[in-house]
């Protein structure tokens, strides 16, 4: 499916972006997994990758360092030969009230979520207009699309990365590149894990399915869009939410 395809996956050493890796692995990509402070989780994914027969290269990059993540394309590129799958997943929160939310936790979310994003976008479509493809898939939240109180910079950081995916569609379409976005609901990983019980309770309370999400379930979709079997989607945004938009 992704056989001789070259991928880059940012925050790819835990929770969505490591089902991302894998699964684009195991479909025949060439991964590249990004990560910013852990290491040891990164060489684990490596690892498994590697289990199963797959290749995968670790490159440590805080995607919020324009200068860095320039310097890091054009070392993959050089390395690899191309770069035809982009998954900008690497994403952090920094919860509050409004009134309680510090400035210095507002830009360090808008940072790393959206700006991040136009970072690994500004450089990686360079090789896509060269190659004249290419698939790049942004992960955005139903935070984004619906809003959530004690949120702000999350829900504005990713609603950001949702009229960035527009906009990028609509200027990239003619070089034949692809851009969409994935909307993950409330979804099993590290970072919903530190919720309270009574939080995760009342969270699914408003998914008409009943239960939370799979990040294989998020990775699933992302495999698609990053295949041929999508090259006539762009600009548009996939919810995998279980119905918490609808």
């Amino acid at each position: 499916m992704l056989e001789g395809k070259v991928a880059l996956v940012t925050g790819a050493s835990r929770g969505i972006g490591r089902e991302i890796a894998v699964t684009l692995a195991q479909k025949g990509a060439s991964v590249v997994i990004n990560y910013n402070g852990s290491e040891e989780r990164a060489k684990e994914v490596k690892d498994e990758i590697e289990s199963f027969g797959g290749t995968a290269k670790l490159y440590q990059c805080n995607v919020a360092d324009f200068a860095a993540v320039e310097t890091m394309i054009k070392e993959v590129v050089k390395e690899m030969g191309s770069l035809d799958i982009l998954v900008n997943n690497a994403g952090i929160t920094k919860d509050n009230l409004i009134m309680k939310m510090k400035e210095e936790d507002f830009d360090a979310v808008m940072d790393i979520n959206l700006k991040g994003a136009f970072n690994t976008i500004k450089h990686a479509s360079r090789q896509m207009l060269k190659q004249k493809s290419g698939k790049i898939v942004n992960i955005s939240s139903v935070s984004g699309v619906l809003g959530n109180a004690g949120q702000a910079n999350y829900s504005a950081s990713k609603a950001g990365v949702i009229g960035l995916t527009k906009a990028m569609a609509r200027e990239l379409a003619s070089r034949q590149i692809n851009v969409n976005a994935v909307a993950p609901g409330f979804i099993d990983t590290d970072m919903t894990a530190a919720l309270s019980e009574d939080a995760k309770a009342a969270s699914v309370t408003q998914i008409p399915f009943g239960r939370t999400g799979k990040a294989k379930e998020i990775a699933n979709v992302v495999a698609f869009l990053a295949s041929e079997d999508a090259s006539y989607i762009t600009g548009q945004v996939i919810s995998v939410d279980g119905g918490m938009a609808i």
